[in-house]
């Protein structure tokens, strides 16, 4: 018995040699590398990225955020045997690198005479930066620093990322940040090569973005493709539970709902059978529910079900939910008696009756659920009920229908994942954080943001039915103590006039989208409650978000920087000097869309690009400056007037108030601006006073003021546009009859 051992264990042992002799010779490296790179393969199970079977040659800069002290082992298996690597601090301490500080080459962090002497003799090198996502001012330096000798030698820069090392016992994040994993799984991913040396001026002669924001964005896009974005979103939340399913509950509601990842997917295992059954495959099925735990485990039922979610907007009023429920074929609507009773949707169920289409209510069909069909789901919570690819429909939203009439915007898995993947490569998050978010589900922002994005990072969420109740959710907040919120920059402004000086103090951030956001509200909540307001830009199409700032790299007044993975075009727009009609591509822009005039029929995009329909700015360092959407220009006495840039002038001036501008007919100019605000009273030659001041042509002074208790807000928290303006028609209309209309039109 012992000699079949000891022949077992020798065989083991030369199988392993052998193993590491083909390594080295088949990839370039030392045997060393190569014994390190098998262990690597067998206890990490590390992936690598198509193309890599062999290390880069020649001088190459590689850098990377170092995650933990795996991540120099990781690199000085699979680089080649020449690359100089500078070691922070820890890893020339660390046991688990003695190894590697024996037979590579080595260098302290800080060491640039060291990095442009092997970068000189045509040696590659990689340096690692500190692990945090969003750069200090410090690190900023570094990454220009190491670009400005990229550049001096000629040598192109490349990011490097190792997934999964945050989660190891040797992780450079604490562990309320980073649970512990003994042997977690390992990616390397990497961004393509960058040359510094031939980055010169912008095609309009406008300099090109700074070396940092070019370091910043590699390393954001390395870590990005770290991601598996080919798989469905139930085994995505599977894998989320893996990973920190041992923090205890994970998803809250206001109703008292506690739920961990497990029983997040028994739920939903369970009651995606029942949704199996009663629908065909590829079937889309509506989502009538308000923002608690039963949404969540429903749209996960139907990721496991192999079926598509519908998400119906209840506040949009029966005709334009009918509409939606044609457009995209929908011929069952899932959803909750208690709510139906509690929102007052009564007309909108008589109406989806009417239709021809079928309700079935959670409360009935969880009372049919048999105790073998639980057990089951508790044996098979870790896999679907269907497999699905990764570019299936997961999802379908509707356009808010603020300028018209909604679309069915068709969400793959992939967009999801992608979209997710791409906002954690950019902002700071971790499982430390709590998600207080009041946006429903039915908006692109409150499911990717506020629900699929905080589940899939171990963030733990806390769901409030309605952003209206503007004064009860600060007091929920005081109770829940979130760290995280998203919302708009109406409804936080309404939160703070009546909340209580310590209700948001466990605050650290606060994203904003959908409007911009006043200098009043940012300064009210960094002064009272010591949150920063970060604004972000997207669209339903992108799942939703495009563009985001973030605390440490940000510009207030834009909306931030393109995600990694993205691409843009500027189309130029005649009558506009300073921006231009900007075009989207990237892998979390939709499928197509689903038109009333063409039900159930997805109609793609047309070579992958996406028309926003929304004029920007980029400046030289990429951030992105919203100039208003394209419909929401004026075109006075052959001039294009943004309606946008309007608001931002009379919102300086009457900071505490609420404006929408909007455009009417006019005989002599074409059009002509009237302003709805709640400004009482608001004095026409006073905003002319402060427009010259501003710096405005009188071209932008609206030409009529109609006061209003209240500007008409969609569920989703923007501005309703298309209720504005018949207000503005309606005030026109009756004054004209009247004989009262101004006359002496200045725009």
């Amino acid at each position: 018995m012992a000699a079949l051992a000891a022949t077992l264990i020798i065989g083991l042992v030369a199988a392993g040699v052998i193993s590491c002799l083909v390594i080295a010779r088949r990839r370039g490296v030392s045997l060393p590398q190569a014994i390190a790179f098998l262990k690597l393969k067998v206890l990490f199970r590390l992936r690598l990225p198509p193309g890599t079977a062999a290390p880069s040659r020649g001088p190459v800069l590689h850098v990377y955020s170092r995650q933990s002290g795996l991540d120099a082992a990781v690199l000085w298996s699979v680089l080649g045997r020449d690359c100089l690597h500078v070691l922070q601090e820890d890893d020339r301490r660390s046991l688990i690198l003695l190894a590697m500080r024996l037979f590579a080459r080595t260098t302290p962090a800080g060491d640039m005479a060291a990095i442009e002497a092997a970068l000189a003799s045509g040696a590659p090198v990689a340096v690692g930066f500190p692990h945090s996502i969003e750069p200090t001012p410090e690190t900023l330096v570094r990454y220009k620093d190491l670009a400005a000798v990229a550049r001096r030698r000629s040598v192109p820069v490349r990011a490097l990322h190792v997934t999964g090392s945050s989660l190891s016992l040797w992780s450079a994040r604490p562990p309320s940040e980073a649970p512990r994993h003994l042997l977690p799984r390992l990616t390397l991913s990497m961004s393509g090569l960058l040359d510094f040396s031939d980055i010169g001026p912008a095609d309009n002669g406008a300099s090109a973005p700074r070396d940092e924001d070019r370091m910043h964005d590699l390393l954001a896009l390395a870590r990005f493709r770290g991601n598996d974005l080919g798989r469905g979103l139930f085994l995505a939340f599977r894998d989320a539970a893996d990973r920190y399913g041992k923090a205890g509950p994970v998803l809250e509601d206001a109703l008292g709902g506690r739920l961990t990842y497990r029983k997040l997917l028994i739920g939903a295992r369970a009651l995606g059978v029942r949704f199996e059954t009663m629908s065909r495959p590829g079937e889309a099925l509506g989502i009538l529910l308000p923002n608690a735990n039963a949404v969540i485990v429903t749209f996960l039922a139907l990721q496991s079900a192999g079926r598509a979610a519908a998400m119906l907007n209840y506040t949009a009023g029966s005709a334009a939910l009918v509409s939606a429920l044609s457009t995209a074929e929908i011929r069952t609507v899932l959803a909750s008696r208690a709510f139906v009773d509690k929102a007052g949707l009564e007309d909108q169920v008589a109406a989806i009756g009417k239709a021809g289409v079928k309700i079935v209510w959670l409360e009935d069909l969880r009372e049919c659920i048999t105790s073998l069909e639980k057990a089951r789901a508790f044996l098979a919570w870790r896999r679907p009920i269907r497999p699905v690819n990764a570019s299936d429909p997961a999802v379908i939203l509707f356009t808010s229908g603020s300028e018209g009439t909604p679309k069915g915007v068709v969400l793959s898995h992939a967009n999801l994942l992608a979209n997710t993947a791409q906002v954690d490569a950019r902002i700071d998050i971790s499982v430390r954080d709590k998600l207080f978010n009041v946006l429903p589900v039915f908006h692109s922002f409150g499911l990717t943001g506020g629900a699929i994005l905080p589940l899939l990072y171990g963030i733990r969420l806390f769901l409030y039915p309605s952003p209206l109740h503007y004064r009860i959710i600060p007091a929920v907040a005081r109770e829940v103590k979130p760290s995280i919120m998203f919302g708009t920059d109406t409804f936080l402004a309404a939160y703070a006039r009546t909340a209580g000086d310590t209700d948001f103090q466990s605050l650290r951030l606060i994203v904003a989208g959908a409007e911009a956001v006043r200098e009043h509200t940012r300064q009210t909540y960094r002064e009272r409650f010591g949150a920063s307001i970060i604004e972000g830009f997207g669209m339903t199409e992108t799942a939703p978000v495009a563009a985001v700032n973030s605390c440490s790299h940000g510009k207030d007044g834009t909306v931030g920087r393109l995600l990694p993975g993205m691409a843009m075009r500027l189309e130029p727009v005649e009558g506009i000097n300073d921006g231009g009609r900007l075009f989207v591509s990237g892998p979390n822009v939709m499928l197509g869309y689903m038109l009333a005039s063409n039900p159930g029929v997805l109609q793609p995009i047309e070579g992958g690009w996406h028309d926003s329909g929304d004029i920007v700015a980029v400046d030289e360092d990429g951030f992105i400056t919203i100039r208003g959407r394209a419909k929401r220009f004026a075109k006075i006495a052959g001039e294009m007037i943004s309606l946008g840039a309007i608001e931002m002038m009379v919102q300086k001036l009457w900071p505490e108030d609420f404006h929408a501008a909007v455009a009417v007919e006019d005989r002599r100019k074409g059009e002509r601006i009237v302003l709805v605000t709640t400004k009482m009273p608001a004095l026409r030659e006073e905003l002319r006073e402060y427009s010259r001041r501003f710096g405005a042509t009188d071209l932008m002074v609206p030409g009529e003021i109609v006061n209003v208790a209240q500007i008409p807000v969609l569920g989703s928290g923007k501005t309703d546009y298309v209720t504005a303006q018949k207000i503005a028609d309606e005030w026109i209309h009756s004054h004209r009859k009247s004989g009262k209309a101004r006359q002496d039109d200045v725009g």
